[in-house]
């Protein structure tokens, strides 16, 4: 079990890279579309373009991520109600619905992803194929699901697995 989650974490950085990439990327080309319009008056065409790209990137890159550590934010107003084990199946239980309800818009996405690829639908611009983020947003959410469904069973079956990976514990 140890070497599957020294796995996952080792397989969770790249995605990490992604949204990191894109943030810096988004970054200089605000910059970059901030001074061309301030000291040249001409601002990068694509940039609104770009923004929406690069926010899905860091969006849906960081989704899966999230969902396995379990970082998501969350209101603790039942928290006083649950104690030690009725605590861990509760965060199960709620890890197991959420991963099962965010396949649904993750198939939704595909299907859109798939209705971009055959109308040819291109961006504006930069002419990117709108099914590529379309895709890459679906396929993301597929992989929050499923990284929420594997951390409910963890928390139901193997609870010490988890704690062994958190920092501090």
């Amino acid at each position: 079990m140890s070497a599957f989650l020294r796995l996952a974490r080792l397989a969770s950085l790249a995605p990490v890279a992604a949204a990191c990439a894109a943030l810096f990327a988004l970054m200089l080309m605000t910059f970059a579309d901030v001074l061309m319009r301030s000291a040249l008056d001409d601002p990068i065409e694509a940039a609104t373009e770009l923004t929406r790209v690069f926010m899905a990137i860091i969006v849906f890159s960081s989704l899966p991520v999230v969902s396995a550590r379990g970082d998501h934010i969350s209101v603790d107003l039942l928290d006083p109600l649950f104690r030690g084990r009725a605590r861990r199946v509760r965060d199960a239980l709620v890890a197991l619905a959420c991963g099962a309800m965010l396949t649904w818009p993750a198939g939704q996405a595909w299907k859109l992803a798939l209705r971009a690829r055959s109308y040819g639908d291109v961006t504006e611009y930069l002419h990117i194929p709108q099914y590529l983020p379309a895709g890459f947003v679906s396929l993301m959410t597929w992989a929050a699901a499923a990284a929420l469904i594997a951390r409910g069973a963890l928390l139901l079956l193997a609870p010490r697995a988890l704690r062994e990976e958190e920092p501090g514990a």
